[in-house]
């Protein structure tokens, strides 16, 4: 019988794939942090590790580093369990010696199987470094592949949203906590908490088919790691946008649960710069999220495209010669069908506070320069996801209200 160890710190995660490997004729061990993984791993002796990057007291990167360093385990499959939007910590893996990446949120049970089946069946050579998550950003939900599997979905999913009040309850305390930290060690302590709850919420999300919820859940984990890995990061507008995707993640909980509205619907985005780094820079972060885009420099010619074609997100610069993106929204309102399309402002940090207090007319959000990829990223998920859920006709000028602190 072929033996694998899990080492994934979310226990519910863990006793599923150690249940249902039992079932398809393996031996699974369990670990719940890495420095525990590794010494099961010794006395274990398993045929293959499945492995969470994201642990306690040890890194899954950590962890590869050190299964790689010692020649009994040289050769062991590594199969990782990653986030696709923490697209370095991947890299790290890879280049660690992880055999396989696989996304979380598309990888449901029997897919990770199958996969076993295909790694174990011989020698298994670690794969060079890729640029790419195997299975990389789910659009739709995974499907399970048997019957059984399917009822089990069906009986995890119902027990997942059962749980979601709770877990509102507790990310929604977290987050007033941290908006009224007053000190750099409360305030990571806070982020910390926050960001192992949004974790768990990404992991489950995925196994239960709730695509929309993970992928929010798997950007706003992402953003919450780059904030407690450099603390100067943590400003304004970043803790605005951690706030709004919490907020979101409460909507989504109670409304988007329907396992047949769960693919993430394809959205047009303008996104209207003068400069062109901070151009290139807005068309990354929407990629990460596989969120088309098209972009120009020169507001009037923003102006005449949306005069001829709908967007479902506009990102606008706020200080642009020749017509400032307060003016170009004004402009933009003026058409039937561009009335109700959200509006992003960038606008420089100095100028974040005073300009969220008293929000433009026709405007909906505002996001910070310089802002973290990932940040954006998330605004922007934010938004066409909402959109998803409310018709044209019924959209609201004014944005989707923040929690106060």
């Amino acid at each position: 019988m072929k033996k694998i160890l899990i080492i994934e710190d979310d226990q519910i995660v863990a006793n599923i794939y150690r249940n249902k490997l039992a079932v398809e004729g393996y031996q699974a061990e369990v670990a719940l942090d890495g420095e525990t993984g590794l010494k099961v791993m010794r006395t274990f002796q398993p045929d293959a590790i499945v492995l969470d990057l994201v642990l306690p007291k040890m890194s899954g990167v950590e962890v590869i580093k050190e299964i790689r360093s010692e020649a009994d385990f040289s050769k062991l499959p590594i199969i990782v369990f990653s986030n696709t939007y923490l697209t370095n910590l991947i890299q790290d893996a890879w280049k660690a010696g992880a055999t396989k990446c696989v996304s979380k949120i598309n990888c449901p049970p029997q897919e990770l199987f199958e996969l076993m089946r295909r790694t174990i069946g011989g020698v298994v050579a670690v794969s060079p470094a890729r640029p790419k998550t195997e299975g990389a950003l789910a659009t739709k939900p995974a499907k399970f592949t048997s019957e059984t599997d399917a009822e089990f979905q069906v009986e995890f999913r119902e027990t997942f949203i059962a749980s979601l009040p709770a877990t509102l309850t507790v990310m929604r305390a977290g987050l007033q906590s941290l908006i009224k930290s007053d000190t750099e060690v409360a305030r990571l302590k806070h982020i910390h908490e926050l960001y192992r709850r949004v974790h768990a919420v990404n992991g489950n999300a995925g196994i239960a088919g709730l695509v929309q919820i993970a992928h929010l859940a798997a950007a706003l984990e992402a953003l919450l790691k780059e904030l407690h890995e450099k603390p100067k990061n943590i400003n304004s507008s970043t803790l605005h946008t951690v706030a709004a995707a919490v907020d979101f993640l409460g909507f989504l909980f109670e409304h988007g649960t329907r396992p047949e509205e769960q693919e993430i619907p394809p959205a047009s985005i303008l996104v209207v710069d003068d400069e062109v780094i901070s151009r290139r820079a807005i068309i990354y972060a929407l990629e990460k999220a596989q969120l088309q885009s098209v972009s120009v420099e020169d507001p009037n010619a923003a102006f005449k495209l949306l005069s001829e074609n709908q967007f479902d997100l506009v990102l606008l610069d706020v200080d642009m010669p020749g017509m400032t993106g307060y003016e170009l929204c004004n402009k933009l309102r003026s058409l039937p069908m561009h009335k109700k399309t959200p509006v992003v402002f960038v606008t420089r940090l100095d100028d974040f506070n005073n300009r969220t207090k008293s929000m433009m007319a026709g405007g909906n959000d505002f996001i910070a320069k310089p802002f973290l990829f990932i940040e954006l990223t998330v605004k922007a998920l934010i938004h066409v996801l909402r959109d998803k859920f409310q018709p044209a006709n019924d959209r609201e000028s004014s944005g989707f209200r923040l929690p106060t602190s």
